[in-house]
């Protein structure tokens, strides 16, 4: 088991409700408010959870100065007013970000029993391929 400090718990509990807001901001057709507060729950739940500096330390490296831009870009046309826009800013810098994390999360869901099959279906292979296979996904 792993043990959580007390502000890991509490960054766990930001983070998930952020991405909820999230989620739900834009099921209700990009509600501002809910993703407006979903992004500011994400990102100080990250920082709790990682801890600030490292958080910096993630988000304002050299090589993922333009996936920073775009991520953090996109909370703040999102916090200005217009969601779709911000939302797809945010996305493109979220998958700049984590590209290097791609090929890991693909090679666990393949090895969960459902899932993995699913992946294995003829259309959804390809696709899953091809992100797992490259780290540089542009």
């Amino acid at each position: 088991m792993i043990s959580l400090t007390d502000s890991q718990k509490i960054g766990m509990g930001l983070t998930g409700f952020g991405v909820f807001f999230l989620f739900f901001g834009m099921m209700l057709f990009f509600d501002k408010a809910l993703l407006a507060i979903g992004n500011v729950l994400f990102v100080s739940g990250l920082s709790f959870v990682i801890g600030l500096e490292r958080t910096f330390r993630f988000f304002f490296q050299r090589h993922k100065v333009k996936a920073t831009s775009f991520f953090l870009g996109g909370v703040l046309v999102v916090l200005i007013g217009w969601p779709i826009i911000g939302i797809v800013l945010e996305l493109y810098g979220f998958f700049l970000l984590f590209r290097g994390f791609f090929p890991v999360a693909v090679g666990f869901i393949r090895r969960v029993p459902v899932l993995g099959s699913l992946l294995s279906l003829p259309g959804i292979r390809t696709l899953v391929d091809k992100i797992g296979e490259s780290n540089n996904m542009v």
